[in-house]
């Protein structure tokens, strides 16, 4: 049964559920949900084990995939800085601040032959700066990036304190 921390977010595994509405819950999930509004325990308790029984079904076939919180701030954390419109499913429950911003260390970071910094963070996401201000301490392994999401989907860097530099995320 779902309860707690699973039942803070369901994905259906289809692409036209997601297409449809990221925000909706499973159907399969939803059908447990509405046994509770029947007033009959016989008939109620036959409708929870029914539904049950297909979510049960629906997640050992992979149509149905159940995420705790800490899975999808995992999962939001390590697709930071894509921009593609199906990943706010997992801004749900959020404050709006905290997925439009996140702080990793660095691993690695380098300047490519156009003297733009290239920053591979802890979580292996790639960044690159795209504007041409400079940072006047370099980055190095165990400095600190603190990306911010601008206006019109751009992000800026923080590397340990210093002057934003914006970037977008390459890999």
């Amino acid at each position: 049964m779902i309860t707690g921390a699973v039942a803070a977010f369901t994905l259906a595994a289809t692409s036209t559920a997601l297409a449809a509405d990221t925000a909706a819950t499973a159907p399969a999930v939803k059908a447990v949900i509405d046994c509770r509004s029947i007033s009959d325990p016989t008939q109620r308790l036959a409708c929870f084990d029914r539904t049950v029984a297909t979510m049960a079904g629906a997640d050992a076939k992979g149509d149905l995939i159940t995420l705790d919180q800490e899975q999808r701030k995992a999962i939001r954390r390590q697709a930071f800085g894509f921009t593609m419109p199906s990943f706010t499913l997992f801004d749900k429950g959020e404050k709006p601040e905290e997925a439009r911003a996140a702080i990793f260390k660095i691993a690695e970071a380098w300047q490519d032959s156009d003297h733009r910094w290239n920053f591979k963070l802890e979580t292996g996401a790639v960044w690159r700066q795209t504007d041409d201000n400079e940072l006047y301490h370099d980055p190095h392994a165990g400095s600190v990036a603190d990306i911010k999401k601008g206006a019109l989907n751009g992000f800026f860097m923080k590397v340990d304190g210093q002057q934003a530099i914006k970037v977008m995320r390459v890999g």
